[in-house]
């Protein structure tokens, strides 16, 4: 989806990569936890159980991935992602909190203890207090986090959540934030077609055109624009070289370059496309 090879590049450039990733480390965080928490407890912590830590770890997690997916949310609507794919996406994030009742809440009252335990959290807290209720009967119903075993839940006041449930929420959730980034990949590639074949055609170069042309321009599966040069159909050497030079140079005008998948130390893109090497198409940045 994209790199940080660049010196120039920032996470502020391809927000909807950056919620895949997230989600993918925080899915994993979840999947991490949750087996843990079916060992037994870790004899290196003393006095505590490690599964009680664990089980604060998956919250926190399983919180995390409602993050990514409202950054998603945010990327699709700024790149003009059809709605289809933002409104798949709020699907599966409702289906993610049928699963987790109450996750966010259960995830702010571990980070904001100190309002939590006085009754002045937020959400549920403070409309019960704004109701009428006592600040310390409030704190009351929304403590008690842990972790129980033998029924494999996690729970915290009036909220419980299954520990298998949300390993498979957790993977559901994920995978959805990257399907709905998949929409914009698609989007890419097809702008960086039209973008690559215009540049070409501007410069009187043909490509998978129906008649006699060496030039092929097309997707892959990797989201990549690959070009090739059919050399069978055209045993002069120089003449292709030509060609290389003028593809080249019309996709540089355009702002964009042939690079190869295997990097080798001076041969240039002209040289090797000469050779009928396939080379990909992308921004010169």
């Amino acid at each position: 989806m994209t790199d940080s090879t660049s010196a120039d590049w920032s996470p502020a450039d391809n927000p909807y990569a950056i919620a895949v990733s997230e989600a993918q480390w925080w899915q994993r965080a979840t999947q991490l936890a949750v087996q843990r928490l079916g060992d037994p407890d870790d004899q290196r912590i003393s006095w505590f159980s490690s599964r009680q830590i664990d089980a604060r770890q998956l919250v926190f997690a399983l919180r995390q991935l409602l993050n990514a997916e409202q950054l998603e949310q945010v990327a699709l609507k700024a790149l003009g992602i059809d709605p289809i794919a933002g409104n798949a996406l709020a699907q599966a994030r409702q289906k993610f909190e049928d699963a987790l009742p109450g996750i966010k809440h259960m995830r702010d009252a571990l980070m904001h203890f100190d309002e939590w335990s006085r009754g002045e959290g937020h959400g549920p807290q403070k409309d019960r207090v704004k109701a009428g209720e006592a600040l310390r009967d409030v704190a009351r119903e929304y403590w008690g986090f842990a972790y129980d075993p033998s029924a494999g839940t996690v729970s915290l006041g009036p909220y419980t959540i299954h520990v298998d449930i949300a390993d498979q929420a957790a993977a559901e959730l994920s995978h959805a934030i990257y399907m709905a980034a998949r929409e914009v990949d698609k989007k890419n590639t097809t702008e960086l077609r039209v973008r690559t074949v215009t540049s070409l055609t501007d410069a009187g170069i043909l490509c998978n055109s129906p008649e006699d042309t060496p030039l092929k321009v097309s997707p892959g599966g990797d989201g990549r624009i690959w070009l090739s040069l059919d050399v069978t159909a055209d045993s002069d050497e120089d003449g292709r070289r030509e060609l290389a030079e003028q593809i080249v140079s019309a996709l540089a005008t355009a702002g964009l370059r042939l690079v190869s998948l295997v990097q080798t130390a001076g041969s240039g893109p002209i040289e090797r496309f000469a050779r009928g090497e396939t080379l990909y198409a992308e921004p010169n940045t």
